[in-house]
Formats: C-alpha cells, sequence, structure tokens
C-alpha cells in the first residue's frame, strides 16, 4: 500500500484559541492515538490533499522532523459550509496489531455478460477489511472474466487470509445486469410462440 508524508509538528496547547489560531493559519489540529501516548499535533490543510480527496486508500507517515511515525487516517471532519478540514485523528500502526480499513474494490478482466450486451454494476466500491499493516492491500480485485450475464460476484467469493472482510459474506459486489430491451425482446418471443 502507498504511503504519503506529510509534515507534522508538536503543538503544546490544545485550547480553543490555539486551534482557532492554528486554523486561520491554514493548519489542521490533529491528534495520534495507538501508541505509548496521545500526541496532539498540526499539520499543513494543503499535505492532506492527496490522502483525503481520492478513491485509494494510503498509510501514512507523520514525519515530525526527529522521527517518522507510520499512521492510518481514523477520522476527519469537515466544515460543513466551508468544507475546511476541521480535526484529524490518526492512529499509529503496530506491527502486531489489526486495523480496520475501507478498500477500494478494482475491478479486472473482461466479463462474457457484458460481451452479450450486459451492463456492469458495482454494487460496492469499497470493502471494509481488518488485517496486520503488512497484509492491508491497496485495492481489493474483483476478477470478472467469467462473469455471465444476470450473475453477480459476492463478498464470500473474495475471502481469502491476508485479510477479513468485515461486510456479509451474501453481499454482492458486482454483477451483469440484462438490459431492459433484452427483457423486453425475449418476452415478445416467447408471447410469438405461445400464439
Amino acid at each position: 500500500m502507498k504511503s504519503i508524508e506529510i509534515k507534522s509538528n508538536n503543538r503544546e496547547n490544545t485550547g480553543k484559541t490555539s486551534t482557532n489560531s492554528l486554523r486561520k493559519q491554514g493548519n489542521v489540529p490533529c491528534v495520534l492515538y495507538g501508541g505509548n501516548e496521545v500526541v496532539h499535533f498540526s499539520a499543513k490543510e494543503i499535505g492532506f490533499k492527496d490522502l483525503v480527496y481520492t478513491a485509494a486508500a494510503h498509510t501514512v507517515v507523520l514525519n515530525f522532523g526527529d522521527k517518522k511515525v507510520n499512521a492510518i487516517l481514523q477520522d476527519i471532519q469537515f466544515h460543513p459550509v466551508s468544507e475546511v478540514i476541521l480535526h484529524a485523528d490518526f492512529l499509529e500502526l503496530q506491527e502486531n496489531k489489526k486495523i480496520r480499513m475501507d478498500i477500494p474494490v478494482k475491478i479486472i478482466g473482461d466479463s462474457p455478460g457484458v460481451q452479450q450486451g450486459g451492463k456492469i454494476l458495482i454494487r460496492i466500491r469499497k470493502l471494509s477489511l481488518m488485517a496486520y499493516p503488512k497484509n492491508m492491500p491497496s485495492f481489493v480485485e474483483v476478477d470478472i472474466s467469467e462473469l455471465q450475464l444476470g450473475k453477480s460476484i459476492s463478498v464470500e467469493t473474495l475471502l481469502n487470509d491476508q485479510y477479513e472482510i468485515l461486510n456479509s459474506p451474501l453481499v454482492s459486489v458486482v454483477s451483469v445486469n440484462v438490459p431492459r430491451v433484452k427483457i423486453e425482446v425475449e418476452e415478445e418471443d416467447e408471447e410469438g410462440e405461445e400464439g
């Protein structure tokens, strides 16, 4: 999984005045959990661009100058009107502790159902996974090269030993829908045979 580096500065004061002052300077107040101690810090809002405004999943390297910490973005709050980032929570990665992340689905292959006139419908764009940091994928591959018309691929067909998928095993991830025109033509054919 790709990592994004964010330059980070420890902050001494965590009060409302200090927090508002940080925001006015284009900084985001942040908190890092999961390590030996909770760390309050700030980072430039521009540094979040590649982390937040993308469909891809990333880990984060928080660069404090004298040390670097591997983490994931746990929670983020936006201003309801301006969409400015108000606050971010990070979770420090520990090799021996599993983490939960929403990972995008990547469709690969060509479906025979599409070649017969069907239409691909992606029902879930991200799956919720639990895994050790080293096993967390950048995306979950869904191979549709054998997906026939009117069929779907469910979560249970994607299960493996590297990670646990927290979504229901019966949920459909991707399907090939039969187009309405094809259904109507088949119905007319059946009516013609009856007459």
